[in-house]
């Protein structure tokens, strides 16, 4: 039986203090959908350390967890009632857990009611999507006017090796040692080694201003819980914000070995940087992974130019098995980054001036009458072809951990992918490898492919 905490009162720290009579009543009132969609992020935050990545297997076990807005004169106190016991110790919630439950319900409130409420939001072109990115973030204050360029954001699986890990790990060391913060996923893995190593790096150099940003979305927040180490938590709405939030954050980016998560953000990323506009644009991409994982990125090295040609390896480079020389060539690029700021009068903590095309922003919904829709052919532009391979990979990671699409595939079976034999086929190859590799969910050995590839 899991544990829990039948019942505990808590107030905020810093993260939030106040919330207007009306943004009280919304979350008060039990039923409504912004409750629902905060006790679900509630509860990702208070499984922070669970070692479960399936969303609906961990609102199964938590069914009769509920969490309560309760209004005071100084502001407001939340109840929980069944909360997960390993947030708490000898009764008290950790602090940092405590503070990223009052992050999530600062970025849900505001989100629900500039967006829904108040219709403050403009969605419906690119511009607005950006500004609606930039003012969720600046609420956080996770963007500022005084930020230096020295942000790393680390991409890569929560299903890996140990291995793998600790090479993420020696590289978030030698990055903390130059000085240089990290943004993830903010989950485990991947994600967390980075933040791991940096802070032995950044406590070498006495460096107390040490950043870890994590920036996740309502939807993988339970599978991906934020990490300890995070202490810098914003939710975006959706992936495609998310996406767009990491980018724009980024003075550089490191990718990690992964599963069919990291290679929907490897996709975005490129569709990115290949923007004719961006043409000139520094945003460093190294792929790294130590020397016995050489061989995964060999095989997304050749499903990347097989799919979109050769030119696209001009936008990354591999690195293997030295995480020196990953944090070297960082630092240095990032001082073409900052020249480059400085030259064109650019923000340094959000990059403004970045093209990013509307098929990247629009949001996906994975549905089977979608999935099978996408067109995976090569005769259309090369940034079309990117945008459709990016909603593939979104939607297996939704059938793989997101509650509405693992329920999805249990009633109508696993997703359809059609398009051309030899790129679905290429396709198929490098998702046949993800699982063979245990890389789809932490729980490798029962894993049940969420897809199938109709040629």
């Amino acid at each position: 039986m899991t544990d829990k905490i039948p019942f505990a009162s808590i107030r905020p720290v810093r993260s939030l203090d106040l919330l207007s009579q009306r943004e009280m009543a919304s979350l008060a009132a039990a039923g409504q959908e912004i409750h629902q969609l905060f006790r679900r992020c509630a509860l990702a935050v208070l499984n922070t350390g669970g070692e479960v990545d399936d969303a609906r297997e961990i609102y199964a076990q938590f069914s009769d967890f509920d969490v309560q807005v309760v209004p005071e004169a100084r502001g407001l106190k939340l109840e929980l009632f069944n909360a997960p016991a390993q947030a708490f110790v000898d009764g008290r919630m950790i602090e940092g857990i405590r503070g990223h439950l009052f992050s999530a319900l600062r970025d849900i409130v505001f989100t629900h009611h500039k967006l829904v409420e108040q219709r403050q939001f403009d969605l419906g072109s690119g511009e607005g999507i950006t500004d609606t990115v930039f003012r969720i973030l600046r609420n956080a204050g996770v963007v500022s006017s005084d930020t230096p360029p020295r942000l790393i954001v680390c991409w890569g699986g929560h299903s890996i090796s140990r291995n793998e890990y600790d090479f993420s790990k020696d590289v978030g060391y030698e990055l903390g040692l130059r000085g240089l913060d990290i943004a993830t996923g903010c989950g485990s893995g991947a994600m967390k080694g980075p933040m791991k190593g940096a802070t032995i790096g950044h406590a070498k150099q006495f460096n107390k201003q040490s950043r870890y940003v994590g920036i996740s979305e309502p939807g993988i927040i339970a599978a991906e819980s934020p990490n300890p180490l995070v202490n810098e938590l914003v939710i975006l709405p959706d992936i495609e914000k998310r996406l767009e939030a990491f980018v724009r954050l980024a003075h550089g980016v490191v990718i990690f070995p992964g599963g069919v998560g990291t290679a929907e953000e490897i996709l975005y990323l490129l569709g990115v940087k290949m923007h004719p506009a961006n043409e000139g644009v520094p945003l460093p991409l190294i792929m790294a992974a130590p020397s016995s994982g050489e061989a995964y990125f060999e095989r997304i090295d050749r499903f990347l130019r097989d799919a979109l040609g050769d030119d696209v390896s001009r936008h990354y480079e591999i690195i293997c098995g030295d995480p020196e020389a990953v944090a070297r060539k960082l630092k240095r690029a990032i001082r073409a980054v900052r020249a480059y700021r400085v030259e064109n009068r650019e923000s340094f903590s959000y990059n403004w001036g970045l093209a990013i095309s509307e098929d990247l922003q629009a949001p996906f919904e994975p549905t089977h009458e979608k999935m099978a829709a996408l067109q995976l052919h090569r005769d259309q532009p090369v940034h079309e072809l990117m945008a459709e391979l990016r909603r593939a990979f979104s939607g297996i990671v939704a059938g793989n951990v997101k509650d509405f699409g693992v329920r999805a595939v249990e009633q109508h079976g696993p997703f359809q992918l059609h398009g051309d034999p030899g790129l679905v086929g290429s396709l198929g190859e490098l998702l046949d490898d993800f699982v063979a590799q245990g890389r789809m969910k932490l729980d490798a050995k029962s894993y049940t492919p969420c897809f199938e590839l109709a040629i």
